[in-house]
């Protein structure tokens, strides 16, 4: 089960990961580990390709998986 704690740091991260803000994503990005970047970049992917998402939510998950691959 998920504390308290850790259910913030996800929130923390998903927060700079889609703030539009490159430097923010790129550190986010940076201190998951090699699974958890796979992980992040394919929820990225559904988020700006499949129905449901706000078009918000695209267009951060667009902004970071540009500011991701780009490195």
């Amino acid at each position: 089960m998920i504390n308290e704690q850790e259910t913030n740091n996800i929130e923390n991260l998903w927060n700079r990961i889609l703030s539009r803000d490159e430097m923010l994503i790129r550190e986010a990005f940076c201190e998951l580990d090699e699974a958890e970047r796979e992980a992040v970049i394919t929820h990225l992917k559904r988020m700006a390709n499949e129905e449901g998402w706000h078009q918000e939510q695209r267009e951060s998950a667009l902004a970071a998986i540009k500011t991701i691959l780009i490195d």
